[in-house]
């Protein structure tokens, strides 16, 4: 059977390439979409690659997981420190779950120091750039394969 990665992104995300490029580079969003569809094929894995720029709607894309994933990667962004919503809906996915932000948080300012996902989730990353999103992808796929 086929595992299915949802790889969520939140608020501002779809602006990678063009927003604050000194702080999240110049790969888009789009790159960043290629590179995970790459490993995860490699994998013969089924992707989900979403975006959204609201709270109810990763909340919805969390239950699409909760009801055919194998495995969550979620950038929360904006909603990382203030989605009580984002963080239950969370807490209700079984499977392994990773936090992940582009920059190193903690040496930003103090407002993204404290994630309510942090708690509920497998696994945290941030500070790896884009190339964050490939290191999640094959940390599931050690974590999901069998053996």
């Amino acid at each position: 059977m086929s595992k299915t990665l949802f790889i969520l992104n939140g608020p501002n995300l779809d602006r990678l390439g063009r927003r604050e490029p000194h702080i999240y580079g110049h790969h888009t969003l789009d790159d960043v979409r290629a590179m995970c569809a790459a490993r995860t094929d490699a994998l013969g894995w089924r992707l989900e690659f979403r975006q959204t720029a609201f709270e109810g709607e990763m909340v919805r894309f969390i239950h699409d997981a909760i009801d055919g994933g194998h495995g969550i990667v979620i950038n929360p962004a904006g909603l990382t420190t203030t989605s009580v919503s984002v963080m239950d809906a969370l807490k209700m996915f079984d499977g392994p779950k990773i936090e992940l932000h582009i920059s190193n948080v903690h040496a930003r300012e103090t407002v993204y120091h404290k994630s309510l996902m942090s708690a509920v989730v497998t696994a945290v990353m941030a500070g790896f750039g884009v190339h964050g999103y490939a290191l999640a992808v094959d940390w599931m796929a050690h974590r999901l394969q069998p053996g």
